[in-house]
């Protein structure tokens, strides 16, 4: 047994993951999903489980502990008291969850046992210990010990952990401090999860989509949502007014008194949208902002911390992030790049060592511990080669230099490339290994990207990647790497347009106008979403930044996730081929191996039919 060892678990409820550590170090860490290729899996990670012990040439005997991301029995009261408070009506979302709870979750350690041991061959008396961490504190310890800080502020917040659905900590060395919390209902995270359902998108998913479509719409409803559904206080703290809602019971986000309040039942998924959503996502929006900076001005007068660390879903809102910067409560802010459930993993096991162990934390010299986000699986050139030749595909071996310089005068012509390189990204974000990429200056590419690649609506917005060192020149940001910051885009290169001309152009005609000399990565309210890249954390990807940028004078190139819409992030070169052969992008990029569509087989994306998410 490895004492340093630590395997940290999240699963059962969206974006399972493993995590491994060795000492405090981050081994390997992966979201269950990019191997089931069933998006947003909630099922136990066995593959992520595997990968992780293969990554550190172990078993599961060499573990020394094994942590899971929540305490069962605390949600459990919250779902019993929960049900019970709203009971006559509650008795029938009583009926359906407690079978489910009774025979498999409130015995969820028995049941991690039983999975542990199928994958391990391990009696269940041969495991390694098996322990619990709160929810919240999952999240605090992701947010925390991977963070540049020895000493900062934490602020925690989602749609609900056992209990908390936000909380506040102070991190000192390997000290993490429980603060305050605010309890389930009232919830910031369901509060904005209640507004993607309105205006018709998948929940736990479709929150991206409302981001997207806030800076299109005003915010005339925010007043509404604070006098009606929300009662902000002074410091933050807040309270729903519950009779908006359903979640208490599971069956729906909003009630009819909700559907009264905003004149109409909800969206229908896949309709068209109307300036309603346009200005009920610039709204709720404003509010979120509006609360996450109360809140934090509050923690940090409490602490006098002079850093701030976020995690919890609602810390994958760039936007307000962004506000949140821009407020100056905080000289520096570090958002966990995998801030949603998955990242729960990588807290639980983190937690493991500096909290159950009481282990010193060591500093990186990178800044972070979080090694670019790049702690997914690698497939070897020998691999890729095999696969290649295994299925009969043309293609071509490039060395790196030559490879860059291909791709960037590729990129040049209008060429969209998938980039599959090194580690895959861990968390939500594609950081430049399993990347689609493009040319920000073609003021057709979000159109196409969406329409032809991505198969996804129109509005969505692509993310910059940037060389680091050319940040200021783009863009008025610092360092970003993750893409956990929208920012604005530099006033030398944008193209001022009237607002009142803007007003009265309907969204679509909107997407059409140039804000920028980078119309593509450009959203309506000039802002981008943008990722720094280095050599350091990336020295293949920054070549190829550097290749375009000498031959084109632009440091900047389109970067979105390779997937498709309801599809994971691709994992393998098998699922890159695939994903590639199912769209219209142009060439596939696998390791040094270059792959031309005009090459290879017919493509039978034609009738290819994409789960909405």
């Amino acid at each position: 047994m490895n004492k340093g060892l630590i395997l940290g678990i999240s699963a059962y409820y969206h974006d399972s993951a493993a995590a491994l550590i060795d000492c405090g170090n981050i081994i390997a860490a992966a979201q269950e999903e990019r191997f089931s290729r069933i998006k947003h899996d909630p099922s136990f990670p066995l593959q992520a489980i595997n990968y992780c012990l293969a990554q550190a040439n172990c078993q599961l005997s060499d573990v020394a502990i094994i942590v899971f991301y929540d305490k069962p029995f605390l949600t459990f009261d919250r779902l019993l008291e929960t049900t019970l408070s709203y009971a006559p009506r509650g008795l029938s979302t009583f009926l359906r969850q407690m079978p489910r709870w009774l025979k498999e979750r409130l015995h969820l350690k028995s049941l991690l046992r039983r999975e542990l041991c199928a994958l391990s061959q391990l009696h269940k008396h041969q495991l390694p210990q098996l322990l619990f961490t709160e929810h919240h504190q999952a999240h605090a310890a992701s947010a925390f010990y991977p963070s540049p800080y020895q000493d900062a502020a934490v602020l925690c917040l989602d749609g609900v952990g056992e209990w908390a659905s936000t909380s506040a900590w102070m991190g000192r060395g390997q000290q993490l401090e429980a603060l305050w919390q605010i309890n389930f209902p009232h919830s910031l995270g369901l509060l904005y999860s209640a507004f993607t359902y309105y205006c018709g998108f998948k929940v736990n998913s479709g929150e991206y989509k409302l981001m997207g479509l806030a800076p299109y719409g005003k915010p005339r409803y925010a007043e509404l949502i604070k006098q009606q559904l929300i009662d902000i206080r002074a410091d933050g703290s807040f309270k729903l007014d519950l009779s908006y809602f359903d979640f208490c019971l599971g069956n729906t986000m909003t009630s009819a008194k909700f559907h009264q309040l905003f004149n109409g039942e909800p969206r229908q998924p896949e309709s068209p949208l109307s300036q309603k959503q346009l200005d009920l996502a610039a709204s709720i929006q404003a509010v979120t902002e509006q609360v996450v900076i109360q809140l934090a001005r509050t923690l940090q007068a409490e602490t006098a911390a002079t850093k701030l660390c976020l995690a919890g879903g609602v810390a994958l809102n760039c936007m307000a992030n962004r506000a949140l910067k821009q407020a100056n409560i905080f000289e520096h802010i570090w958002v966990q790049p995998a801030a949603g459930d998955a990242g729960g993993a990588l807290g639980a096991a983190l937690a493991g060592w500096h909290i159950y162990q009481q282990q010193a934390r060591t500093s990186s010299a990178d800044g972070d511990n979080m090694q670019g986000c790049y702690l997914g699986p690698q497939y070897s050139s020998q691999y890729i080669a095999d696969y290649l030749h295994a299925q009969n595909i043309t293609h071509q071996y490039y060395n790196d230099a030559e490879l860059t310089q291909l791709c960037a005068d590729l990129l040049s012509q209008g060429q969209v490339l998938g980039w599959f390189q090194g580690r895959m990204e861990y968390g939500p974000r594609a950081l430049g290994n399993r990347s689609i990429l493009a040319d920000p200056r073609n003021k057709d590419m979000q159109l196409k990207l969406n329409k032809k690649i991505k198969f996804r609506e129109s509005f969505r917005p692509f993310a910059p990647a940037v060389l680091a060192n050319k940040t200021a020149d783009y863009f008025q940001s610092e360092q970003s790497p993750y893409m956990t910051f929208t920012c604005g885009v530099a006033e030398t290169i944008r193209k001022p347009h009237s607002e009142q001309k803007m007003a009265t152009l309907a969204m679509m005609d909107k997407l059409y106008v140039e804000r920028s000399q980078l119309p593509a990565i450009t959203h309506v309210d000039y802002s981008a979403r943008i990722q720094t890249v280095d050599g350091q954390h990336n020295p293949l990807f920054h070549q190829l930044l550097t290749a375009f940028e000498q031959l084109t004078g632009c440091p900047v190139l389109i970067n979105t996730s390779f997937n498709v819409r309801g599809e994971p992030i691709v994992c393998s070169p098998e699922d890159a081929y695939q994903c590639f052969m199912a769209t219209d992008m142009d060439y596939l990029i696998l390791g040094n191996y270059l792959l031309r569509k005009t090459e290879q087989p017919p493509a039978t994306s034609a009738t290819r039919t994409f789960e909405a998410d």
